[in-house]
């Protein structure tokens, strides 16, 4: 069974936490370090982010981490020979995070084989349209039990939400608002009544709630509307400053508590 779908599965009433990180950064060689690190710390599952130079959906934060990890040499090749280097370590989910561009330029089939050959269950593409994905990537990544996950945002219609979830597998990221990433201190009325509405159309897929969430009240509000939260800006941050994934662990839990 595909690790992401073994996951949610077994959790029972567990809630789980998954954190996104760019590799490469803060330097080319910690990505190993930092997915160790963190799994031994009882993370669920990890989200890794591919370095581009343009990504769209992101806030500074994580353009910044993905410009350093530019610059510290990072590729998609380089990553998957990371991966490789432990995949027999790694027990938990890992999610490759990026955008279009450099999976394309690597091949379709090529990233579908790499990633099972590393350990990876899933891929997030944030701007990959859902039509190239029923024709173009869906079919390759079916052949390697890779899963392919969807987002939707507050704007999402019913009708496309339904299709989505009709039409993927493993789990659905719930973007908590239409902004980019970045950290925030709540989530106002607006996003409580999408949570909601969400909820009450009882989709087949689990669904993680991610964008925003940084300290006890975001985590709880997402826990408590979904099987779990995905955390990257405020663990970005953390690890940027640093440099070390125990003590950035340490402090994004003590920040999780107030």
């Amino acid at each position: 069974m595909n690790k992401i779908n073994e996951l949610f599965a077994n959790r029972g009433n567990k809630k789980l936490l998954s954190l996104y990180f760019c590799a490469g950064c803060p330097t080319l060689d910690s990505t190993a370090d930092t997915i160790l690190t963190m799994q031994r710390r009882g993370i669920s599952m990890i989200e890794v982010g591919i370095p581009f130079s343009d990504p769209l959906a992101d806030g500074p934060v994580i353009q910044g981490a993905a410009a350093t990890a530019l610059k510290n040499g990072m590729s998609l090749a380089k990553l998957f020979q990371q991966l490789k280097d432990i995949k027999d370590k790694v027990s938990i989910p890992l999610v490759l995070m990026g955008y279009l561009n450099p999976i394309m330029h690597y091949g379709i089939e090529h990233f579908c084989q790499s990633c099972v050959e590393c350990g990876v269950s899933g891929a997030i593409i944030p701007d990959l349209p859902f039509a190239d994905y029923q024709t173009v990537v869906k079919p390759v990544a079916d052949r390697y039990d890779l899963r392919i996950i969807m987002l939707i945002t507050p704007e999402t219609s019913e009708e496309r939400i339904r299709f989505i979830d009709d039409n993927t597998d493993g789990f659905i990221y719930m973007v908590s608002s239409a902004a980019i990433t970045g950290v925030q201190k709540s989530f106002d009325e607006a996003k409580q009544e999408y949570f909601q509405r969400i909820n009450a159309m009882n989709l087949r897929n689990p669904r993680m709630i991610g964008f925003g969430i940084s300290n006890r009240q975001t985590l709880q509000a997402a826990q408590q509307n979904a099987a779990g939260a995905i955390i990257g800006s405020k663990f970005v941050t953390l690890l940027n400053e640093s440099s070390n994934a125990d003590e950035a662990l340490d402090k994004l839990f003590e920040a999780l508590e107030k």
